[in-house]
């Protein structure tokens, strides 16, 4: 029982993470290309959308698993 614990707490972690690291870049992501397409402005807001999806992953995973 004990075992069984352990893995399903470990997958959940995995599964939080992988959430917060994947999901903000992504919607940033797509927010910059959609942005960039609007104001014809082709790779500013993607690179920001990028560095911002990280930064943003960066500080949540912080704040998530460590006091």
């Amino acid at each position: 029982k004990n075992k069984k614990y352990k893995f399903f707490y470990a997958l959940s972690l995995a599964w939080q993470l992988g959430f917060l690291i994947v999901l903000p870049i992504i919607l940033l992501f797509l927010l910059g290309i959609f942005l960039d397409k609007t104001f014809k402005t082709s790779p500013l807001f993607l690179f920001l959308g990028i560095f911002l999806g990280i930064a943003f992953s960066s500080y949540s995973v912080y704040h998530s698993f460590l006091p």
